[in-house]
C-alpha cells in the first residue's frame, strides 16, 4: 500500500507536458549542485535564471543578472511555515519572477552556515514538484561566490513576467495523513528526522509546535551530517550505495524526510534524492509543526521536554 503516490506516478507535469524521471537528470545544465567557478564559466553558455533567495541582502550585492526571490515567497504562514502554498499562488509568483521551464534555474542562498542550504533545497523541491526540470543549487551560496573572487552587482534586475500553467506533483510529497499511516504501521516507510538530536529527543521544540518530540518509529539523521563542521558546502555523500548502507535502506524503499518546518528536511531530501539519486524519497513539508497541531492528537515519541516543562510549571505554582 502506497499512500504517497496518490496523484501521479509520472514524474512531473508543467504546461501540460509530462516528463519521466529518467529524462530529468539528463536535462540539467549543471547538475543538482554547481560550484561558483563552474557557474561563472558557463553563464554565457547556459544563461540560467539565478534566483537570489536571501531577501534584503540582494540590494547590497548579488550575482550579476540574478533576480531577487526571497525565501518567504516559497513558505507558509508563521503558524505553519512549512505549509504548502496552493498551486495558483505558486503560479502567480513564478510568473512574476519570470520563470519558465525552458530555462535553467540556479538557486543562490546566503551560504554563511549549513542551515542556509535548507532554504535553497526547499525552493528546489518546490520548483521540481511544480514541473521545473533544469535546477541547481549554488553550493556555498553567494558567500562562496564572493570568496572565489567573483564579482557582485548592485544593479537590480526586473524580471520579464511569464505565463505558466502549473500542476503540482505530489511524487516527492508526504502529507500528514500519509505520515500518520506510517506511524500506525499501515504503510512501510522509513521516517527520517533531519533535526539535531536535541529536537529528536524532545529536549527542544520549534516555537510554532504544539508539542515537542518526534514521529513514532522515526530514526534520526541530522542534516548536519552532509556538511563538514558547519561548513555551508554540501559534502559527505561518497556514493549512493554508501548512503544506502548508512541509512540501512534499499533503493526504492520509501523514505520520508521531516524536521520542524520542512527546511532542514529539504536538505536531507536533496542529498538523498538529487545528489545520491535514491528513489522514492519524500519530503513532509509541514513536518512536526503541522503534525503536532493536527486533529486527533496524533501520537508522538520522545517527549521528555514536555514532561520537564510540566514539572517546571508545577514547581512554579
Amino acid at each position: 500500500m502506497n499512500l504517497f503516490a496518490s496523484v501521479s506516478s509520472a514524474a512531473l507535469l508543467v504546461v501540460g507536458v509530462a516528463l519521466p524521471a529518467s529524462v530529468l537528470a539528463s536535462t540539467a545544465s549543471f547538475g543538482p549542485l554547481v560550484t561558483p567557478e563552474d557557474l561563472s564559466a558557463r553563464l554565457g553558455e547556459v544563461a540560467p535564471i539565478i534566483l537570489d533567495i536571501r531577501g534584503d541582502a540582494y540590494a547590497q550585492g548579488h550575482i550579476e543578472g540574478a533576480i531577487s526571490a526571497p525565501y518567504g515567497l516559497f513558505r507558509g504562514p508563521a503558524n505553519n511555515p512549512g505549509q504548502l502554498l496552493d498551486p495558483d499562488t505558486l503560479e502567480e509568483r513564478y510568473e512574476a519572477l519570470g520563470l519558465t521551464p525552458e530555462k535553467a534555474v540556479v538557486i543562490a542562498p546566503v551560504g554563511k552556515t549549513d542551515t542556509d542550504f535548507g532554504a535553497a533545497a526547499r525552493v528546489y523541491w518546490t520548483l521540481k514538484s511544480s514541473g521545473f526540470t533544469d535546477l541547481s543549487i549554488l553550493n556555498g551560496g553567494v558567500v562562496a561566490w564572493e570568496s572565489a573572487g567573483l564579482p557582485l552587482s548592485t544593479e537590480a534586475v526586473t524580471p520579464q513576467p511569464t505565463e505558466l500553467d502549473i500542476v503540482f506533483s505530489d511524487q516527492w510529497t508526504a502529507t500528514t495523513d500519509a505520515v500518520a499511516a506510517v506511524t500506525r504501521g499501515e504503510v512501510d516507510a522509513l521516517l527520517l528526522d533531519a533535526r539535531t538530536p536535541a529536537f529528536y529527543d524532545g529536549e527542544k521544540s520549534h516555537k510554532a509546535a504544539a508539542r515537542p518530540g518526534t514521529l513514532p518509529g522515526a530514526e534520526n539523521h541530522s542534516y548536519t551530517s552532509f556538511f563538514d563542521n558547519g561548513s555551508p558546502l554540501m559534502s559527505g555523500i561518497e556514493s549512493k550505495s554508501s548512503l544506502q548502507e548508512l541509512l540501512g535502506v534499499e533503493n526504492g524503499q520509501e523514505i520520508v524526510s521531516f524536521c520542524n518546518t520542512g527546511h532542514w528536511a529539504a536538505t536531507n531530501w536533496f542529498a538523498m534524492s538529487e545528489v545520491a539519486e535514491l528513489e522514492n524519497v519524500k519530503l513532509y513539508p509541514g513536518s512536526m509543526v503541522e503534525y503536532s497541531h493536527a486533529d486527533g492528537d496524533l501520537a508522538m515519541a520522545n517527549t521528555p521536554g514536555l514532561l520537564k516543562n510540566l514539572l517546571n510549571k508545577t514547581k512554579g505554582n
